[in-house]
């Protein structure tokens, strides 16, 4: 717990993996109503799109360090039970974002250097998803964003994992506005991954002279 802020590993411990179409868990409750109330009034202002390293941004000491404890040992212990993947001593790499742009959510896999990927959604607890524009789905294909198995409204406080595989085609509706999510993702430990870790952080010395600038 950080300064009042809580995460509920319980109800991940609890969750029941989803098998179609591919494996996957999802918690509603990760954050309580008051946590994610706090956690929304301490994010930082993106203004554009894109994915910003954590180490990019200004960020309040209690965010800060929720995000820390967030990439920590208790999560990785739990997805490695849940899923039967050893990501104990993985490589973990975090980015967030603030804005969905037009050309995101198309339909993808994430790259194999992404053991598992994690997302944890932001946004304020009023807002109302019901338009399904920008809405997280697991697909049947890669063909259609029509064609889907499992749709995820992106409502604050709800945490998807999956780990990566050859079925795991999603993506979302256009969808165009605030939309914050963090995304944390447990690394391979190959070149590949290792390049993309050090990318994410030359990205972090970049944004950040360009805020500075």
């Amino acid at each position: 717990m950080t300064m009042g802020l809580s995460l509920n590993y319980e109800a991940v411990r609890r969750a029941e993996v989803a098998t179609h179409p591919c494996p996957h868990l999802v918690v509603t409750d990760f954050l309580s109503a008051e946590t994610l109330k706090k956690v929304v009034s301490l994010l930082p202002e993106l203004k554009s799109g894109g994915s910003y390293p954590p180490s990019a941004l200004s960020l309040p000491p209690a965010l800060a360090g929720l995000l820390e404890e967030f990439q920590g040992s208790w999560l990785k212990e739990i997805v490695s039970e849940k899923f039967n993947i050893d990501v104990r001593t993985a490589p973990s790499m975090m980015t967030m974002r603030g804005r969905t742009r037009e050309k995101d959510g198309r339909i993808h896999r994430d790259s194999s250097a992404k053991r598992v990927t994690i997302l944890l959604y932001l946004n304020d607890g009023e807002r109302d998803w019901s338009a399904h524009d920008g809405c997280l789905r697991f697909l049947n294909g890669p063909d259609d964003i029509e064609d889907y198995a499992v749709e995820i409204p992106p409502a604050g406080g709800t945490l998807v994992i999956f780990p990566n595989g050859p079925n795991t085609w999603h993506g979302h509706r256009t969808y165009v506005g605030p939309r914050f999510t963090v995304q944390l993702n447990y690394m391979a430990g190959d070149e590949k991954a290792q390049h993309e870790i050090r990318r994410h952080g030359l990205s972090a010395l970049w944004k950040r002279l360009v805020r500075s600038a």
